[in-house]
């Protein structure tokens, strides 16, 4: 079975539009391709509570857990003590985060340095690759940077640990309305219980109404599935596969 993932967004910015996520959608298609099973996005505020209440559910249901957002030096960056309390633990204070945060800042100390260097109790600092700061990973909860150009650099430096064996995806373009044909999907996805099947209407594509996708680890089921479902579309309806 793959691996389940949870992504958490954090962020008051998130919630008013000021700013748009592209985290989740970034992450999302570089765990489907590492094949780790996503299955669920949440933006939460700024909130201690909140933070902790999401952490503590996502972490017992899910094998990884990834949040985005709230590590910063400001008032309103309170992930590490929000991802502290929902494991249980309390924080402490890094020295090595605090070597580096002085080492970049030039000044021996000051409340900033003394917040971000404020992490889980029993956290491991991932330092890999590129990182501008250590990663903060605390039982099976990874905690990632808001911005988007430092959360890239912090995964592509880490993103093998998570490397299952990857999903194959298929898609079959169908020239028939999703309401005429969904009870064939549905008859393929209950046969094929293990591949995960989509249907997507389109709207003014000159040559297809639906796009009907399958995806699997195995090969050799999802050809099967893919052949039952061709099979079973009305005669002339689909209009290519890839």
């Amino acid at each position: 079975m793959a691996k389940t993932a949870a992504i958490i967004i954090i962020g008051n910015e998130i919630l008013s539009g000021k700013i748009r996520d592209g985290n989740s959608p970034y992450l999302a298609g570089e765990l489907r391709a590492l094949g780790v099973n996503l299955r669920s996005i949440e933006i939460i505020s700024d909130n201690v509570e909140a933070i902790a209440e999401r952490i503590a559910s996502c972490s017992k249901a899910h094998d990884i857990v990834f949040t985005s957002g709230g590590v910063g030096p400001t008032h309103d960056d309170v992930t590490m003590q929000g991802v502290a309390r929902g494991l249980g633990l309390g924080t402490v204070q890094s020295q090595q985060m605090a070597e580096l945060l002085r080492d970049t800042c030039r000044i021996r100390e000051s409340d900033a340095i003394s917040k971000m260097s404020e992490i889980p109790e029993g956290a491991e600092l991932i330092a890999e690759g590129d990182m501008f700061f250590p990663l903060v990973r605390v039982k099976n909860v990874y905690v990632f940077p808001g911005v988007p150009e430092y959360l890239k650099d912090k995964f592509e430096a880490v993103k093998e640990r998570f490397r299952e064996k990857p999903f194959i995806l298929k898609k079959v373009f169908v020239n028939r309305e999703e309401f005429c044909i969904a009870h064939i999907i549905d008859h393929v996805a209950v046969e094929f219980p293990d591949v995960i099947m989509g249907s997507y209407p389109k709207i003014k594509e000159p040559d297809y109404k639906v796009m009907v996708t399958l995806e699997d680890t195995d090969s050799k089921r999802l050809e099967k599935a893919t052949k039952r479902l061709v099979d079973e579309l009305p005669e002339g309806s689909v209009v290519r596969t890839e």
